[in-house]
């Protein structure tokens, strides 16, 4: 199996499977003597930690990072640096009876065309699990764009199911299990988990993230583009459907001369439909995307499939698993985007020598 590593100058490499004795992931290309927080690490896994509330599922991960290589008295070497996070609540009976099955809505069926055989356990390196080890490497990559250009990656919940939420409170995000910033919002997104447990259903959601103060330049047209890789990390996201850019599908809609962001100055913009980004490089405004994520595919309810011999059945799957995958889906999108950022932050300053033009 290919495809498990992403990144030129920064390049992330994630192993294991869901079910699996641990997961983990190689980060190489850190530049040496970065002063490393391993506790910093461990507070981000805690976001997306399973178990965490009543909104995510009920699997319960401590999620600890081992850390096993690349560091030395608190500071990077430049060496890979690894780390390793043990799977400590695995259920796998509780997959079983689907062994010969194919889940609607799941990678079941495309691994097994394409492998010849699959693992049944919690959908192996398909399962969202594999997740952690994106958000401890989105850690390595923060402490990366802190020290260098002092950037910040945030994200929050903008919509649940038909519950529009809007962006008021950034404090607020990491002090409710929605990772809202709205606080006018929050009764209605438990009421709404609350309704999807009781009809054993679930839905999906849409996320918003945002980078604050990444310098200009950053980006390798034509086909490295900043918003192109952008967009393929955060569709590499487990149950992710569709990435915006800035303005995204409103551009449609919009005119040229209410889209195209008029200058003030230089390094100033009136407006930001652009997203931070044109013609594939970094402007220095603010970095905005969004994501929209499918609903949970795993629900208790009864759905039609076939098995391995092409026979009709019936498929109920049985475990602990989301009401809404997105939730959850917040701290990744951030670690996705930090990712993609430090390492053309790295290219940008491997090629040119600076970090930004303005102030050279």
């Amino acid at each position: 199996m290919s495809g498990n590593s992403f990144g030129r100058s920064l390049v992330v490499t994630t192993f294991g499977e869901s079910h699996g004795p641990a997961i983990g992931v190689v980060v190489d290309g850190c530049p040496p003597g970065l002063e490393f927080d391993l506790d910093f690490v461990a507070s981000e896994l805690a976001r997306r930690r399973p178990g965490s509330s009543k909104a995510v599922t009920q699997r319960k991960e401590d999620d600890l990072p081992q850390l096993r290589s690349g560091v030395f008295e608190n500071k990077t070497t430049g060496a890979p640096i690894a780390i390793e996070i043990a799977n400590t609540d695995a259920r796998s009976k509780d997959y079983d009876a689907n062994k010969n099955v194919f889940r609607p809505g799941h990678a079941d069926y495309t691994y097994w065309q394409k492998y010849g055989l699959r693992d049944h356990r919690g959908s192996g390196r398909a399962s969202a699990r594999e997740t952690a080890c994106r958000v401890a490497a989105g850690a390595v990559a923060k402490m990366i764009l802190k020290k260098l250009c002092k950037a910040e990656v945030r994200a929050c919940l903008m919509q649940m199911d038909d519950i529009r939420l809007a962006i008021s409170d950034w404090k607020l995000v990491d002090c409710n299990p929605y990772f809202a910033a709205d606080p006018e919002s929050i009764d209605k997104l438990e009421q709404r988990i609350e309704q999807l447990r009781r009809e054993r259903d679930s839905c999906g959601a849409l996320v918003y993230v945002e980078a604050l103060a990444v310098p200009p330049g950053l980006g390798e047209p034509v086909f490295d583009r900043l918003d192109a890789d952008l967009a393929k990390a955060l569709m590499s996201i487990n149950a992710a459907k569709s990435v915006e850019i800035g303005a995204g599908t409103k551009s449609v809609t919009q005119r040229g001369s209410e889209h195209g962001d008029e200058m003030k100055a230089l390094g100033e913009f009136s407006s930001n439909n652009a997203g931070g980004i044109l013609g594939g490089i970094s402007t220095g405004q603010t970095i905005t995307a969004q994501v929209a994520f499918k609903p949970t595919s795993s629900i208790a309810q009864p759905r039609h499939s076939v098995d391995t011999d092409g026979k009709p059945t019936q498929v109920t799957t049985k475990g602990r698993h989301d009401p809404c995958v997105g939730l959850r889906a917040v701290p990744v999108v951030e670690s996705m985007a930090a990712l993609v950022l430090a390492d053309h932050l790295l290219r940008h300053r491997g090629q040119t020598g600076l970090i930004d033009k303005r102030f050279s």
